[in-house]
């Protein structure tokens, strides 16, 4: 069964046409990397699954579920992370996520807890510290052990690795690539070629809200996709 399902979406702020008659498809243990410039639609996409916005036209499907027709049904497919995970400095990330899943009526013991965010790839000393001591790539896995504590079947993924040294970056993809072998859809948004050529099974690429290339980025060398998109860049540009 198709996970996520966008079909002919479209999205307008005034005159600017953000997508434009969009498809794409994310199945269960699959990466999907979405690339393109800054404008080029991913963020709208994003924002579109996960609720914040509606399309103006065309349909957006999560696990079965219409996001305009049931949009809190919908949401409780997802986990979705941004750019910058928004997390309380002051509570440890234990306290974060058993805090993030009470408001998800999930209540997890302090062992249930630690045992997510280890497998998320938190260092067991650092789970009773406080995030204000955290570097980003630590507050990150703390946000994908939140995302996944509803047992989400999509993962959403905004920029991920935005600002995080390569070790980290490195840790990240690795984190995503066993989410997704555990099974869940993964969409992820993201500027870095070399990861996605790391992490994702497929990308397409994005430009003025269109779907312009689609590739697999296991079949090619980073370079390879790396001329591939600067080429759709110029075309388009």
């Amino acid at each position: 069964m198709t996970m996520i399902d966008i079909q002919n979406t479209s999205k307008s702020y005034g005159p600017t046409k953000a997508l434009q008659s969009l498809t794409l498809t994310v199945q269960p243990g699959e990466v999907l990397g979405l690339l393109g410039p800054n404008g080029a639609g991913k963020t709208t996409t994003i924002h579109i699954l996960a609720g914040f916005l509606q399309p103006d036209s065309g349909s957006v499907v999560i696990d079965g579920v219409d996001v305009v027709q049931d949009p809190d049904e919908a949401r409780r497919r997802i986990g979705y992370i941004p750019e910058n995970v928004a997390l309380y400095p002051f509570l440890s990330a234990c306290e974060n996520l058993r805090h993030f899943a009470a408001l998800a009526e999930i209540e997890f013991s302090k062992s249930e807890a630690t045992e997510r965010l280890v497998h998320a790839g938190l260092a067991s000393s650092a789970i009773d510290r406080r995030v204000s001591t955290f570097s980003k790539g630590m507050r990150q896995k703390v946000g994908i052990a939140i995302a996944n504590s509803k047992d989400a079947k999509a993962l959403i993924l905004d920029e991920p690795a935005s600002g995080l040294d390569p070790h980290a970056s490195h840790e990240l993809s690795m984190l995503v690539r066993k989410v997704a072998d555990d099974g869940a859809a993964v969409l992820m948004a993201t500027h870095d070629l070399f990861r996605a050529k790391e992490t994702c099974d497929r990308v397409v690429i994005l430009r003025g809200g269109k779907l312009v290339q689609q590739l697999d980025p296991q079949s090619m060398s980073a370079n390879d996709l790396e001329n591939i998109y600067l080429e759709e860049m110029q075309v388009n540009g």
